[in-house]
């Protein structure tokens, strides 16, 4: 099993806005900027680790503003295609803070990352005690009212951790609410966040409240 010592404390970052990478889960990416595919040539020959990161909106699009944590990912599947880019997964291992940015000459950036708030994220995903219904219920009349298609028999079958972080990281949240679904302490928080933004989101659309 991965511990603390095994993950890097300079973290190459990978910023991306609406993206999260939460522990056990898989993010593939398609990656063609150059100081990013320069960041995985040393990820490739290093520890294999890249810490993705939310980015926010400000002055300096070369160097956004970033989220407080993100998820560190190990890299688990590389292929480069005909045309230079490289497509990758990443398999998130851990929660990360960001303490600061550290100066090493490169033309990606790297962070100072701090573990040690995320102890959980290394053990199994525990299976919270709640109504399964109530968040499927809730999820359909989300993807109606957005005219959007799922396989719901997937989703009824699919073990109920991993049905909520896949949603936090896939679903069509908001940056800012998908960031809060990645600093939830536990998939219980998680998942109780996610309905209420559900909720929220549902009774908006209708005009009125839902419980």
């Amino acid at each position: 099993m991965t511990d603390f010592e095994d993950l890097p404390e300079h973290l190459p970052l990978f910023p991306l806005g609406g993206a999260i990478l939460l522990p056990g889960e898989i993010l593939p990416l398609n990656v063609f900027e150059p100081r990013y595919l320069n960041m995985l040539d040393d990820v490739r020959h290093g520890d294999g680790h890249v810490g993705i990161i939310q980015c926010r909106s400000g002055r300096n699009p070369e160097k956004p503003e970033l989220a407080p944590i993100g998820g560190a990912g190990r890299l688990k599947q590389w292929q480069e295609t005909d045309d230079g880019r490289y497509l990758i997964t990443l398999v998130g291992v851990s929660r990360f803070r960001l303490c600061q940015e550290i100066e090493v000459g490169k033309p990606y950036r790297v962070g100072a990352a701090d573990y040690s708030g995320f102890a959980d994220d290394l053990l199994p995903r525990q299976v919270p005690s709640v109504d399964r219904d109530r968040l499927l219920g809730l999820l359909q009349a989300w993807f109606e009212a957005e005219q959007l298609a799922a396989d719901w028999r997937t989703l009824r079958d699919a073990p109920l951790p991993v049905l909520v972080d896949q949603l936090a990281m896939s679903a069509p949240f908001a940056s800012a609410d998908r960031q809060a679904l990645l600093e939830a302490q536990d998939t219980t928080a998680r998942l109780d966040l996610m309905q209420d933004l559900l909720a929220a989101r549902i009774a908006g659309n209708a005009g009125g409240s839902m419980q």
